[in-house]
């Protein structure tokens, strides 16, 4: 399959946080993975611009859902990593597996 193109570091984050969100990967909690898990700040600007990059290579989709509580039945952009998306981040991962070969210990020391 082809590749759409190089995908970032912050992109494969977002995709994995939205991964480890499950159904529950609205904007909100995907920004709390990034910034609890990944010790990241992230700014909203970043954030959805990012995600419309992401949405453009295919590598996401969303469906508007109604919250059952709170903010007033307004509805929240939940977000699926697609197939592609999957693939993209299994051949980001191998790249790097591979260039991190034999370097464990050069990077371990103190």
């Amino acid at each position: 399959m082809a590749s759409n193109g190089y995908l970032g570091e912050f992109e494969q984050m977002v995709l994995l946080a939205i991964m480890q969100g499950g159904e529950d990967a609205n904007a909100l909690h995907v920004r709390r993975e990034l910034e609890e898990n990944a010790n990241r700040s992230v700014t909203k600007g970043a954030f959805y611009t990012t995600l419309d990059r992401l949405e453009k290579k295919k590598y996401v989709t969303w469906k508007a859902r109604v919250p059952e509580s709170g903010r007033r039945g307004l509805a929240q952009r939940h977000f699926r990593v697609t197939p592609q998306g999957v693939d993209e981040l299994r051949k980001s991962r191998q790249a790097l597996l591979k260039l991190w070969r034999g370097l464990e210990g050069l990077l371990d020391a103190t």
